[in-house]
């Protein structure tokens, strides 16, 4: 499958990595090309330069965020939540109409300090929005309530068993998503249903932040277990 991952931080390309690895024909999007693939220092999460990493993985393609879109089956939306709607208003609704798009964002808000809190919430999503912005976009809500590592090897952990959940409102867009994260190790996929259920997948957010704290590793995530 020929796929965009639109964003270029710690999420974006461990998620293009890892699609890579398995087959996919990959192309990161990105405001500016020669800026981003120029970039020298360490990422905001304390990775490595993307120049640095690219070097690494230079099969993986670097291009606008319009060029990426435009030559894909499936896009992933990596970026910040805050820019989300603006690097996909640069992507092109043209470009992204009928197209499955993989949302792993959060709305997260830093203006008041830390910790960070949603914009939206509760009674809308980042989500929402999206799909409200782009309805030709087939929009499904998924990976955001763990860190990169845990989104593409679920098995680092003791109990590889832990849930991830999808929101949407098309059921084979959703399909196959499930079938994305089903090939990235997670067994335990759980439809939430349309995409105003992504308000609860986002509002996840705050209690995994606080977890972070006290846990003092990003390395968890949640499981939901049934009755027998």
């Amino acid at each position: 499958m020929k796929i965009a991952v639109l964003g270029t931080g710690t999420v974006g390309r461990t998620l293009a990595a890892a699609f890579s690895r398995l087959g996919h024909e990959v192309v990161l999007g990105t405001r500016d090309p020669a800026e981003t693939a120029g970039r020298t220092s360490p990422d905001p999460m304390g990775g490595p330069p993307f120049k640095e990493w690219h070097a690494g993985h230079g099969h993986i393609r670097l291009d606008t965020f319009a060029a990426a879109a435009g030559d894909c089956e499936l896009v992933v939306n990596a970026t910040n939540g805050a820019a989300s709607l603006a690097a996909l208003g640069a992507a092109g609704a043209a470009r992204l109409a009928g197209k499955v798009l993989m949302d792993v964002s959060n709305p997260l808000d830093f203006s008041q300090g830390m910790p960070p809190v949603l914009n939206p919430v509760n009674t809308e999503s980042l989500g929402e929005r999206i799909q409200r912005a782009f309805p030709e976009t087939r929009v499904v809500k998924t990976l955001n309530t763990m860190n990169a590592g845990l989104m593409v090897d679920p098995r680092r952990l003791a109990d590889a068993d832990h849930s991830v959940f999808v929101s949407g409102d098309d059921a084979e867009a959703k399909k196959i998503v499930t079938g994305l994260l089903e090939s990235l190790g997670h067994r335990d996929v759980i439809d939430l249903g349309d995409i105003t259920t992504a308000r609860g997948a986002e509002m996840v957010l705050p209690l995994w932040l606080r977890l972070f704290g006290a846990l003092g590793t990003p390395d968890f995530n949640f499981k939901i277990v049934r009755r027998g």
